[in-house]
């Protein structure tokens, strides 16, 4: 049978079965030997209209390519099976540019409508440098880094801080160990201590009032120390990884290409502003050196070139829009941690994504991070802890006749000596009716919130569910179990007061 113009078809030799390591290995060798020696490459069934559909797109483009029918060889199974384990994909057609894997027939559709196939299709069947290159050397950028050289990838990570207007910057590791999660624990920390002292009278500690007081200068060393030494603890897990850490800003120039411009740091000038009060009509002026705007922080991908790669961004807050499996309109491009659209700033989601991710790229693994049964505290002086949905967002999910809130006031035993916030502490539950009243929303206001939530956040993932809490024999005394004698909902509006330990 003829093929159309400008495709060939490839009658892939028959390899030996799959059913022992040696050809599974031979056949998957095969397999990349055709990606790497093949400009385009489709993976097709010659009776599939979405196959037909792909080869007459690249008809009309007029590129050649190579298109292996998978229904025409004796192996045709075979390849697919292990396509599945390579891309992820089960249907055909499996479509690869430039040793790029584009996808199915809607992905490749998407990508030559935005410009994206047809930049791989330019660039030149070259040898990289790196098999990964990573922008970012926070959480995410770290884990998936070690992750990929762990899997014997070569792998660049490219980090640095542009300097505030003093000069100020910051070593490898993100905004949690820098400025983030780690700084903001030890300083809760300091708080906290404060306020055990004031407790520790109440219990008989006989403390000269006058001469306790905070060193600020002390405490700020000694947490610069600690970040210091997570700095180069960093640098050297990359080191003893193999990953080539540099130093520089990084920016992309082609889809495939990066340069890195080391920055000049600033220098304090002096600016004037002008500021109006949210609560009167007053106006506030003045000349500042620094001026800082606590309005959240910035994802910064404004400079680094993405519209050269052709990715897109939100442009109101800069996040990058990606699919399930963190990857971005452009194919070979993909995002994690703080930057990402509608999804959680938080270290351990990025270290989570960061080492799945690498997984999926480099040893065929499927799982993807779960980004709904998150465990998380704020750590203000009562501290909040939560995992899985919000109340209002669980009415949106699956309508409020569909769920049981339970919830609780509390009065923590550490707290009654000192006579302390009495039934201010708050514990909830969300339920669904649906699905054997599975939890699907725990929140938490109270001491110790982390430690609490982590633990919960475990059974949730498990399947935890309103019968199970109950059959739960909790620790007394403590915080944490009052999650196993809920009994008031909030739908009776019963009194959730409680009355003694």
């Amino acid at each position: 049978s003829l093929s159309p113009p400008h495709t060939k078809t490839s009658l892939a030799p028959t390899m030996p079965p799959i059913d022992d390591d040696t050809g599974r290995n031979q056949l998957k060798s095969r397999i990349q030997e055709l990606i790497d020696s093949n400009q385009v490459l489709v993976f097709s069934k010659s009776y599939c209209p979405y196959c037909v559909k792909v080869k007459d797109l690249f008809k009309e483009l007029n590129v050649n390519c190579n298109v292996v029918e998978l229904d025409l060889i004796d192996n045709g199974s075979n390849y697919q099976e292990l396509l599945l384990e390579m891309t992820r994909q089960k249907t055909v057609p499996n479509v690869f540019v430039n040793k790029t894997h584009i996808g199915g027939c809607d992905k490749t559709m998407q990508a030559h409508k935005d410009g994206i196939l047809q930049k791989l299709l330019c660039e030149k069947n070259e040898v990289y440098e790196y098999d990964l290159i990573v922008i970012g050397g926070g959480s995410g950028g770290l884990a998936c880094s070690k992750e990929a050289a762990t899997l014997g990838k070569k792998v660049m990570v490219l980090d640095y801080v542009v300097p505030t207007p003093k000069g100020n910057t910051w070593g490898l590791g993100g905004t949690c160990v820098n400025v983030g999660c780690i700084p903001k624990k030890l300083m809760h920390q300091t708080a906290l201590l404060g306020t055990s002292m004031q407790d520790a009278q109440k219990f008989g500690w006989e403390l000269p009032e006058e001469t306790v007081k905070h060193n600020w200068e002390t405490m700020k060393t000694a947490v610069n120390n600690y970040i210091g030494s997570l700095n180069w603890g960093y640098r050297v897990a990359l080191r003893d990884k193999n990953v080539n850490y540099v130093n520089s800003y990084a920016e992309f120039i082609e889809p495939h290409k990066i340069k890195v411009e080391e920055l000049e740091a600033g220098t304090p000038g002096r600016l004037k502003v002008t500021a109006k009060s949210t609560e009167s009509d007053e106006t506030i002026e003045g000349e500042y050196n620094t001026v800082l705007i606590a309005v959240g922080r910035d994802a910064c991908t404004g400079k680094i070139g993405l519209d050269q790669a052709g990715v897109k961004v939100n442009p109101k807050n800069g996040k990058v829009p990606v699919n399930d499996e963190e990857q971005t309109n452009v194919p070979h491009i993909y995002a994690i941690g703080d930057i990402l659209e509608g999804k959680w700033e938080l270290t351990p989601v990025a270290i989570q994504a960061g080492k799945l991710l690498a997984r999926r790229l480099y040893a065929g693994a499927s799982l993807k991070c779960d980004y709904v049964n998150v465990p998380t505290t704020v750590f203000t002086p009562l501290e909040y802890g939560a995992c899985g949905h919000s109340e209002e967002k669980a009415i949106e999910l699956y309508g409020q006749d569909n769920l049981e809130v339970y919830h609780s006031l509390f009065w923590p035993l550490e707290f009654t000596v000192p006579n302390r916030d009495n039934n201010k502490c708050y514990s909830k539950i969300i339920c669904n009716k649906l699905d054997n009243d599975r939890v699907i929303g725990f929140h938490y206001l109270g001491p110790n919130a982390g430690e609490v939530t982590q633990g919960y956040g475990v059974a949730m993932k498990c399947g935890l569910t309103k019968e199970q809490l109950d059959n739960t024999i909790g620790i007394h005394p403590t915080c944490a179990e009052i999650f196993t004698t809920m009994e008031v909902t909030k739908s009776s509006g019963g009194d959730i007061t409680q009355a003694g330990c």
